[in-house]
């Protein structure tokens, strides 16, 4: 029942490091229209065969024609600090034999690792929903992870482009630090947020921080791109623990370590749920017609719904099949609907199975919806994802179904569902 995380297709065949696992939030296994080369729904980090992380070695005070002189040479990493028209700070940057370096952002550019791109809530919009303006940086954020024991990984925001340079224009916030070195932060900002005892069943939601271009931890600055950086917070680190949330403005990825991994449900696991709740026969207690869990394959493609598809009253949580009575609103169909079992009113919406494993903070069966969308998953991880501020816009937070990344109607967020085993 227990093993690593179905995303074996893209090890190589020795059985190499794995470091851990960044999840996109707001996909239910793959993206709308299939997982292509870098642009997925989840990336599996693994030990490179040689190692490419790069450590700070020298500083350079230049006037800004020499600095882009100097970042033009693309042998070497480096990252540019403008201060004034006429002063730039570059600090090179050298190879460092110890890490390996993973690069995050919009971008298709060779140096980015993993494509992200905007998240759609809903979760039904095709992958080439176009996105007016997308605010996720082409260069969002790198994580490096030391390649030996115990492989720790961290964040920094922004990430080096095909000229092997970081930029950080006059109106980036930056600064120097007591010490002497330059920081700074990227435009919308990486916000993190570690969840108070790790990725498990009673862990609780941490606080939200942003970390900057050299990895140290900040109070969230006023508004997402203000130019005033928030406190530095020296008592807390960028290294990533499993269940990290990572915030690129426009899309939140979760990081699952190997060891998290190894502990969260097989794809054969909730395939088996699936089959042993459709084995029971719920049925429709006004059709009495036999209710039926979609595949998988067709639960994580939001596809046509099925004859047999089971809905709910979210209201009250009674399962049925689909039928064309009790409606309260003229206007938005399924909204204002009336449960014939118990005569609440609320929201009737089909049920689907949450197919990313790594979303569950547990093994347990799928019991519980999310309100509205009616993705199904166990009580512990409903509660779990029902308790996370996840950032929305550039100032405001809400909770959201992991699997859609629809916000969730509160206070309870989740509906117990409760079936109706067969008559006969």
């Amino acid at each position: 029942m227990f093993s690593s995380s179905q995303e074996e297709y893209s090890a190589p065949s020795k059985d190499p490091v794995k470091y851990g696992e960044l999840v996109v939030l707001g996909y239910n296994g793959s993206l709308p229209n299939g997982d292509r080369g870098r642009r997925k729904s989840r990336f599996a980090l693994y030990k490179r065969t040689k190692a490419n992380g790069v450590k700070p070695s020298t500083v350079h005070i230049l006037n800004t024609a020499q600095a882009s002189k100097a970042v033009s040479s693309k042998g070497q990493h480096s990252i540019s600090y403008t201060l004034s028209r006429n002063q730039t700070v570059v600090v090179e940057y050298s190879h460092d034999k110890d890490t390996d370096m993973f690069q995050i952002g919009r971008s298709t550019e060779s140096p980015i690792d993993f494509v992200v791109t905007d998240t759609i809530a809903g979760g039904q919009e095709g992958e080439e929903t176009p996105i007016t303006q997308s605010t996720i940086s082409r260069f969002a954020c790198r994580v490096v992870c030391e390649r030996n024991p115990p492989f720790t990984a961290r964040i920094y925001a922004a990430g080096f482009d095909s000229s092997k340079n970081i930029f950080l224009g006059e109106k980036a916030a930056k600064w120097k630090n007591p010490d002497g070195h330059m920081d700074g932060l990227t435009t919308n900002g990486v916000l993190v947020m570690h969840p108070k005892g790790g990725f498990m069943e009673d862990s609780k939601p941490g606080v939200w921080r942003e970390i900057s271009v050299c990895g140290d931890v900040y109070t969230l600055r006023e508004t997402r791109s203000a130019q005033t950086p928030g406190k530095l917070v020296e008592h807390e680190s960028n290294v990533l623990q499993d269940g990290s949330l990572v915030d690129l403005c426009g899309a939140t990825l979760l990081w699952r370590t190997a060891e998290g991994l190894f502990h969260t449900p097989t794809q054969k696991h909730l395939e088996a749920l699936r089959q042993e709740i459709n084995a029971a026969r719920p049925q429709c207690p006004v059709g009495l017609n036999t209710l039926a869990f979609p595949s998988m394959q067709r639960s994580r493609a939001l596809s046509s719904l099925e004859d047999k598809q089971p809905w709910v009253y979210l209201a009250c949580g009674h399962v049925h099949g689909y039928h064309n009575w009790g409606h309260r609103s003229e206007q938005e169909a399924n909204t204002q609907r009336e449960c014939p079992m118990c005569r609440m009113v609320g929201p009737y919406v089909p049920l689907w199975l949450g197919c990313e494993a790594a979303f569950y903070v547990d093994t347990g069966a799928p019991t519980h919806a999310f309100v509205p969308c009616g993705h199904v998953c166990s009580e512990k991880s409903v509660k779990y994802w029902s308790e996370i501020p996840l950032p929305h816009g550039t100032h405001a937070f809400h909770a959201a179904c992991p699997f859609c990344a629809t916000q969730l109607s509160l206070p309870l967020g989740c509906s117990k569902l409760i079936f109706q085993g067969p008559v006969d």
